[in-house]
């Protein structure tokens, strides 16, 4: 059985801990925390992730002591402690006194101390203060009861335009390329005469100079999530030398765009991520969709159950509107992180901190200090609850459908020039695409075009402009071999270098696909056309491709323009599978009857048979012995569920049911 924390078969339940901020009133607020932590059924507690000046106040003089009774403390009351490194925030004595380690921005000005994340991740000095801090962490605390998790730093992000950083592109490039005149030729230099004649010639993109040069736009990506996985093997180089069994994390941001954590995550022992869904308390059914995305795309970055390491259990201080959590829907948004694979409920924070741009952020205990309060209440719900869900722990999400979403196609679609400009919105196609099986309550991964596609049924690839080397033929295979592949307008443009396919669009799909794209309409807001499949007619909006058919079978036609009469929905056999294009954005309508037939095309298994009312969802969760079948309504209605074997449910307003059976009978 798979276990986050090894030896600690439990559903985690916590959150950060931020104890150096109290230390004045250790004797009294660190044990009522204690004594909270406990009533609320926490057991597991993040800490150190901002303590650098409270570990080290002064270069190389170091204060452990107090995280010594933290952890001590922790072990008296059964709590697991996620350990952190302190490199998200670095102390104002190591900037004064040495100022490489701030960041320089785009626009090559140093920044100034303050902040988090303003250092410099090639700064060999912050590198070994960083490393030297991490070795006397984890020699302290290598046999400390308490220690459960290494929680390597804070929501990596950003990046550093340096004398430093440049110099590691340029040595990342030489080692990609080998010579200038593979990048020149990669990258299309000869466009505005912007060839390379020397390796010095080249600095990353910035408004102050090259930004044009969609080749370089995009390595200086991929070299930046180089850089972070670097900086992560640094940090944790020595925690894997003293602790190798402890396993290591870091807290990621959903789609992020700034790293690409298909890449990262190959690093980590364990997926984790932030979860902060804008809820309103009405109906919530399209802001739920959206976040099981997100919980999926967390859990397939392992492919095994994640962290849900922060999440706000009231209202939300740094969103535009602050709204309370309504009863249950704390539970619910708790609960749906379980029902998509994760084995915690962890929080930021656990005691609201009295001063800061988060002090009015929410917290288990509040600012009045006690157990008397709603959120508490509610804290101490989810904490009951996951007591009771130890068989649930390592239980695996058993998804025969794929959903690709790439970070490098999202940073070609972002920087292209053309299309719909701002408009072209790769992540929420996707995420549309998601929400339309999501609603048939069908587990779904969601990993990038690199992936292993053998073991899914269905493999679905929303506008997937770019192609990857190898990732056609495999797609290919994946079809020859019987599975069901679906392709969207913007299909097979460029190549890894952001090069235009020549002999016409999708590229190295075109066989599979069994047409060519010749043409794609962008249309103004107020335009929309329209095809008929199976009897009904659907809009369409934003991108009409124009398709000539090569083997494929037109299922609709387009009814308007100069292109009425021609394909905008087709399927092509390829060995024992087949493959979907669709030529046009189309609404909901049109997605939710379309992967219906698709699902029973394939055969798909769901997490109930029963339709569900709207607004209402269902996920799955299955070991060797059980299946765990998680019922939520996301709208502030009653609904009434037909749960098969398990009977008819009233559900309340933002109510979640849990249905256990025997895995046989699922």
């Amino acid at each position: 059985m798979f276990m986050i924390i090894p030896n600690f078969p439990h559903m985690l339940h916590g959150g950060d801990y931020n104890p150096e901020q109290w230390i004045k009133w250790k004797d009294t607020i660190w044990k009522e925390d204690m004594r909270l932590a406990q009533a609320a059924y926490i057991n597991t507690v993040s800490v150190g992730i901002f303590s650098w000046s409270t570990l080290e106040p002064h270069e190389g003089e170091f204060h452990f002591e107090w995280l010594d009774e933290v952890l001590d403390m922790c072990a008296e009351h059964g709590i697991v402690a996620v350990l952190a490194t302190p490199s998200g925030a670095k102390p104002a004595w190591l900037a004064q006194k040495y100022p490489e380690v701030l960041r320089v921005n785009e626009r090559r000005e140093r920044n100034y101390y303050g902040g988090r994340h303003n250092h410099c991740l090639s700064s060999p000095i912050y590198r070994e203060k960083v490393s030297r801090i991490n070795t006397l962490l984890a020699e302290r605390y290598k046999k400390h009861p308490a220690l459960g998790l290494w929680h390597i730093s804070n929501e990596y992000g950003g990046e550093c335009h340096c004398p430093l950083c440049q110099e590691r592109f340029r040595q990342y490039l030489q080692h990609k390329f080998q010579t200038l005149e593979s990048i020149n030729e990669a990258w299309w230099t000869a466009f505005w005469s912007h060839t390379y004649t020397d390796w010095t010639q080249i600095e990353s993109p910035g408004p102050l100079g090259e930004n044009g040069l969609h080749g370089l736009n995009l390595e200086w990506k991929r070299f930046t999530t180089e850089q972070f996985v670097d900086f992560y093997l640094c940090e944790t180089k020595p925690l894997k030398e003293i602790t190798p069994n402890v396993p290591c994390t870091t807290n990621l941001m959903g789609t992020y765009p700034g790293i690409d954590y298909m890449r990262l995550a190959e690093v980590l022992d364990v997926a984790a991520w932030d979860s902060y869904p804008r809820w309103t308390s009405r109906d919530d059914t399209v802001l739920g969709a959206r976040t099981g995305f997100l919980h999926d795309l967390a859990r397939s970055l392992k492919k095994k159950p994640f962290l849900l390491i922060e999440s706000c259990p009231s209202a939300t201080s740094w969103q535009q509107v602050a709204k309370l959590r309504s009863p249950r829907l704390h539970v619910l948004q708790s609960m749906q992180a379980v029902a998509h694979g994760a084995d915690s409920v962890q929080y930021f924070q656990i005691r609201k901190s009295r001063g800061g741009p988060e002090k009015f952020h929410g917290a288990v205990i509040d600012h009045e200090g006690s157990e008397h309060t709603r959120v508490f209440h509610d804290v101490q719900d989810v904490g009951r609850q996951l007591s009771q869900l130890d068989s649930l722990v390592g239980a695996q999400t058993p998804a025969q459908t794929a959903l690709i979403y790439d970070w490098h196609v999202r940073w070609a679609l972002d920087d292209a020039n053309g299309f719909l400009q701002d408009k072209t919105q790769y992540e929420q196609t996707v995420i549309d695409h998601h929400r339309a099986v999501w609603n048939q309550t069908i587990p779904v991964d969601v990993i990038d075009s690199t992936r292993d596609f053998g073991t899914y049924r269905v493999l679905i690839a929303p506008m997937l402009y770019m192609i990857r080397p190898i990732v056609a033929e495999r797609i290919k295979t994946f079809v020859e071999q019987g599975g069901i592949f679906v392709a969207t307008y913007l299909t097979g443009y460029v190549d890894e270098h952001d090069l235009t396919f020549l002999g016409g669009f999708p590229g190295p799909l075109k066989e599979l696909l069994g047409l060519w794209c010749e043409e794609l309409d962008s249309l103004f807001p107020d335009m929309e056309n329209s095809f008929e499949w199976q009897k009904k007619t659907y809009k369409v909006h934003d991108f009409c491709e124009l398709v000539h058919l090569r083997g494929a079978t037109s299922l609709a036609l387009y009814e308007k323009d100069f292109y009425a009469g021609r394909p905008a929905l087709t399927v092509h056999p390829y060995g024992k599978g087949k493959a979907y294009f669709i030529a046009s954005r189309t609404g909901d309508d049109f997605l939710e009857s379309f992967y219906q037939y698709i699902a029973a095309e394939a055969s798909l298994n769901k997490a109930l048979q029963s339709p569900l009312p709207e607004g209402v969802n269902a996920q799955i969760r299955v070991t060797g012995t059980d299946t765990f079948i998680f019922v939520m309504n996301f709208t502030h209605e009653k609904k009434t569920v037909d749960g098969g074997s398990a009977g008819i449910k009233i559900l309340d307003a933002f109510e979640t049911w849990i249905i256990k059976k025997p895995h046989s009978s699922c």
